[in-house]
């Protein structure tokens, strides 16, 4: 057995395994366009960061009085999105080097994201990631998305953990809700880093303020080590 006792770890995987969020934003800003939405913003992309696309869509709907429906949008949306993703979306190092790490020592490891099926197998795919995360979660296959826990406890039924033996790896704060809803500890590593003083972040157990910037795999891997 690893050192890590019956630990399981879960992954978020857009914005914290890998930097999609740029992918997410070109798709959005150019469905929007076709659809009369001129000069969709970063910072309007923003509010849609950790939640399903799905979800995302049915908001655009409202907000910006589409006539589109949700469905239209969202494959759309998805159709966009796995092209600029199958042509490049990066994994963040440390974070590679951190699930290289787990998979040495054995540890149960699984991908739970607001992402279609389709883009996260594609991401997983282009980054080699797919060869250590088997298991995988999309929203799309449960009743509701984060910040609902469905995804988490997913997870964790295929990983066959208890969520309390769960350690989940967020950078959204709806994740962090959805984690602390399921009854799992939390490495929150804020994507936006204005948002690390929300409150949503407040009941991780590692709150990393500076994002990416501040994690590495051996800091992550002694707080496991430690809280185990």
């Amino acid at each position: 057995m690893s050192e890590l006792g019956t630990l399981s770890v879960l992954f978020d995987l857009d914005g914290t395994l890998v930097d999609s969020e740029p992918n997410y934003y070109e798709a959005s800003r150019q469905v929007l366009a076709e659809h009369g939405v001129p000069d969709f913003s970063w910072t309007e992309h923003q509010r849609y960061v950790g939640i399903s696309t799905r979800e995302t869509v049915a908001d655009w709907k409202e907000r910006y009085g589409l006539r589109a429906s949700v469905e239209e949008l969202f494959t759309a949306k998805n159709r966009r999105y796995l092209e600029l993703a199958r042509a490049s979306t990066p994994a963040y190092p440390e974070m590679r080097k951190f699930v290289e790490l787990l998979a040495t020592e054995g540890v149960p490891m699984a991908v739970a994201s607001g992402s279609s099926p389709e883009a996260i197998g594609a991401v997983l795919a282009g980054t080699g990631l797919d060869a250590y995360l088997t298991t995988v979660v999309s929203a799309d296959e449960v009743a509701h998305g984060k910040p609902a826990p469905d995804v988490f406890l997913e997870a964790a039924r295929r990983l066959g953990a208890r969520p309390a033996d769960c350690v989940v790896l967020e950078d959204a704060a709806p994740g962090a809700v959805a984690a602390h809803a399921a009854g799992m500890r939390c490495i929150a590593i804020p994507y936006v880093a204005e948002q690390a003083d929300a409150p949503e972040f407040a009941t991780a157990g590692l709150l990393l303020r500076g994002g990416q910037r501040e994690f590495t795999a051996r800091a992550a891997h002694d707080w496991l080590l430690r809280s185990a």
